[in-house]
């Protein structure tokens, strides 16, 4: 006779079809048991995953009905957005959205995948927002691998924590004319973070709803590459403006963009833009030559496949890379270079098409 863990083993190829994640490890099939031939479980579905639905359904019948001595499946459906407060058990069970109090757009950087620049185009993007006079916050929410601290230049420094147990507030650390928060400025710089979704859906909110944000015009959200807990936990916490998709022009880059790039639609975030990075190397003496060493044309093909403009081509060149390490973005350090002139277009484009 079959038993729960046969029925969870069976259950376990059911995915989410825009994270790739399991739908038990999200949270979306609960209270699963077996009663004589009868498998009964629960499916609580956020409200971006209704569409969903009847696949789900429809698979998880199918696998259950291939154990032994069950030939019946009877499957509860909650409500859409039902279920315990979020970080109770998986992060599928979603509280209401919540804006951020004193901050009125929050926009997220995100990637497919990592090493195309995603950090240094959002910590960029926050300097020349704030350059053009908005009041702005950077949300560093790549736990696992924190770079804005380096490259604002705040790495010694910690933030102050006011008040005691559930009251606790966090004071952003103020640079480069905005304010900002990191897992970077809480742990040490060889200490790694290894949590999992409850915990790191924890760590967002508490950088939403438990720093001192102030008065913000944008809230600008440096996301961790893939599409896993973060961009779920973000999405579902508060109500976005919108997203940026980085990627590089190469076609592997592209394939994982592609795929974060569908997760946000799906869970009805609206998308900016793509923001092509790492577009050509230009060399500091031949400030007229491009060469295009990750390939050309791939940033406006994947805006073309899914129909949303291409907001910037950033090339690279040294001051970008210098003014990373050095912990002064090029937009500020070097402002007359070809990169930081790309990053202040893009800042533009976003406050004209989107009123930041």
């Amino acid at each position: 006779m079959a038993t729960v863990d046969d029925a969870r083993r069976v259950l376990g190829g059911l995915k989410d079809a825009g994270s790739g994640r399991e739908l038990l490890e999200l949270g979306w099939i609960e209270q699963l048991r077996l009663e004589q031939n009868r498998a009964v479980f629960r499916l609580t579905l956020p409200k971006f995953a209704v569409s969903q639905r009847d696949r789900i359904a429809s698979e998880a019948r199918s696998a259950l009905l291939t154990l032994e001595g069950i030939d019946d499946v009877q499957i509860e459906l909650a409500q859409p957005g039902e279920g315990a407060p979020i970080g109770a058990a998986g992060h599928g069970q979603v509280q209401p959205q919540q804006p951020v109090p004193g901050v009125k757009q929050v926009i997220a950087v995100s990637s497919g995948k990592g090493g195309v620049g995603k950090s240094t185009v959002a910590v960029n993007l926050a300097c020349a927002l704030a350059a053009s006079g908005l009041r702005v916050g950077l949300l560093d929410a790549d736990i696992y691998g924190p770079n804005a601290p380096t490259m604002l230049g705040v790495v010694e420094q910690t933030p102050e924590v006011q008040g005691s147990g559930d009251e606790q507030r966090l004071t952003p650390i103020s640079t480069s004319g905005l304010v900002m928060v990191s897992m970077g400025l809480l742990i040490g710089p060889d200490q790694p973070v290894i949590w999992r979704g409850p915990m790191l859906n924890g760590i967002i909110r508490q950088f939403l709803y438990q720093v001192e944000w102030g008065e913000r015009d944008v809230l600008v959200v440096d996301l961790p590459p893939g599409t896993g807990d973060a961009q779920l936990s973000l999405a579902q916490a508060v109500p976005m403006a919108g997203v940026v998709i980085v990627t590089t022009p190469q076609q592997v880059a592209m394939q994982d963009a592609r795929r974060g790039l569908a997760m946000f639609q799906q869970m009805g975030v609206p998308i900016f833009g793509v923001v092509e990075n790492m577009s050509w190397f230009t060399p500091p003496d031949q400030p007229e030559r491009q060469y295009p060493i990750f390939g050309s044309g791939g940033g406006q093909r994947l805006a073309d496949e899914v129909g949303v403009p291409l907001l910037a081509q950033i090339p690279i060149e040294l001051p970008v890379q210098e003014g990373g390490d050095s912990g002064r973005p090029v937009t500020l350090s070097q402002p007359d270079s070809l990169a930081a002139a790309a990053f202040r277009d893009l800042a533009r484009t976003l406050q004209t098409a989107h009123r930041l």
